[in-house]
């Protein structure tokens, strides 16, 4: 059993924010911790300031391999305000404070500490479990998981599931606590629309030029929506919502189970369910502008950066023909992908085992399927037929917004958490067989 609390803060410590990532004191430290319990390590790297971990622990080979998979490298504290030296690791009122504390340098501690457990056991699991912390998740995955599944993908032969961010973070809706586990994932597209008009000097203005025409264009977006659609995934985690609720809120997630009246009743939910809407719809958000280089002079071209996320089962072109039909047909349109897609069913194999892990640590909690509007690593294993799962368990204290904490000023997580987490996921990979 390692210190879960120590190695959390040396985690901390070793400032990995991307960019520039500089991951490589990190992943030592876990490959110190590894490869003293015995476990085979391989480092994997395209650059050397940047390399990614492989553990494998040997299991009886009577089921397929299975993945733990996570990140070591944060977001930037840039323009944030902070109780704690958000690199100082410290720990007060009963949380490890610190950058990646939640994303996800706590969940690759849960990991370790679960990987360890199994490995002092006398029956060694069914399957191989492989560990891998991985560089450069936060900007895309380039060094970090895309390049292993591109380059490396031997790495993972056999493997049906992986485990890896966000789900199991707890919420609570009429009197219940519910703990969402992630079994899809939306996908990142950028869009760039490039708007012209004419050009002229500042003292004599144009109407109807390129800058009006962004200004309709934003006006649009910030009115309107893009089509409503039911996934998989995403009716899965309603119909377990409306299973375990009453009364008006279960009427109003039925009415999220037909599309013709899902808008209108997403609107209703706003401010008790605002995480649902971005499940129910492929979104845009205007992110950079750029046009003018003087004040005196009005621009003939602006440029406006999307920042697209596209739900399970679409393509890109579907997104831009949606992002086509919304703006109108006054601007032009160039889309940005990075080729990654999820398929629209996911593989719910692995589910029953995760939520029966989950409610031994707490009995009283209510497991459901989850769709992150969000991206993680999972899309790259993804590509090679794994199916990713969200799951890194946490207990919070109430009133804890685990959302606006996760990429913000004052990230922590409860030490008790980390322990829930931890005997979660040992519970997983010991009883895992397929």
């Amino acid at each position: 059993m390692i210190d879960r609390v120590d190695l959390l803060r040396r985690l901390v410590q070793v400032d990995t924010t991307n960019p520039p990532g500089n991951e490589a004191a990190a992943i030592g430290i876990v490959q110190e911790v590894l490869e003293n319990a015995g476990i085979s390590v391989e480092l994997v790297s395209q650059d050397p300031a940047r390399p990614n971990l492989v553990a494998r622990l040997a299991g009886e080979g009577t089921s397929p391999p299975l993945l733990m998979q996570g990140h070591v490298d944060v977001v930037p504290i840039t323009g944030q305000s902070w109780s704690h030296d958000p690199f100082g690791g410290e720990t007060v009122d009963g949380f490890v404070w610190g950058r990646g504390t939640l994303d996800m340098k706590g969940p690759i501690v849960m990991m370790i500490d679960a990987l360890l457990r199994l490995a002092s056991d006398p029956t060694p699991p069914a399957g191989d479990i492989i560990l891998a912390v991985l560089a450069d998740e936060e900007m895309q995955g380039t060094l970090g998981a895309r390049f292993l599944v591109e380059q490396h993908p031997s790495l993972f032969d056999g493997v049906r599931f992986a485990i890896g961010e966000f789900g199991g973070f707890p919420f609570d809706l009429d009197g219940k606590r519910f703990y969402p586990i992630q079994i899809a994932e939306r996908i990142g597209v950028v869009f760039q629309l490039t708007i012209e008009g004419p050009a002229g000097h500042g003292s004599l203005p144009i109407r109807g030029g390129a800058m009006a025409r962004l200004g309709r264009i934003l006006r649009i977006l910030d009115r309107r929506r893009l089509p409503i659609h039911l996934t998989p995934a995403t009716r899965l985690m309603v119909e377990g919502l409306q299973q375990h609720t009453t009364g008006a809120t279960r009427v109003a997630l039925g009415r999220l189970l037909d599309e013709r009246s899902a808008a209108a009743t997403l609107r209703l939910l706003r401010t008790r369910l605002g995480m649902l809407e971005p499940m129910f719809r492929n979104t845009i958000s205007p992110t950079v502008v750029r046009g003018g280089d003087r004040h005196n002079v009005i621009p003939a071209r602006i440029t406006l950066g999307l920042d697209g996320r596209m739900l399970p089962g679409f393509t890109p072109e579907q997104f831009e023909v949606e992002l086509r039909e919304l703006v109108g047909p006054e601007c032009d349109i160039r889309m940005i992908t990075d080729g990654a897609t999820t398929p629209p069913e996911p593989d719910l194999g692995l589910f029953p085992l995760l939520a029966e892990a989950l409610l031994e640590q707490d009995p009283d909690g209510i497991p459901i399927p989850f769709l992150l509007p969000a991206v993680t690593d999972g899309r790259w294993f993804a590509q090679l037929g794994i199916q990713p799962y969200g799951f890194t368990p946490i207990t919070l204290p109430e009133g804890f917004d685990f959302q606006q904490t996760v990429h913000g000023a004052d990230e922590r997580i409860p030490v008790a958490a980390l322990g829930f987490g931890a005997d979660a996921l040992y519970s997983v990979i010991r009883r895992y067989a397929f």
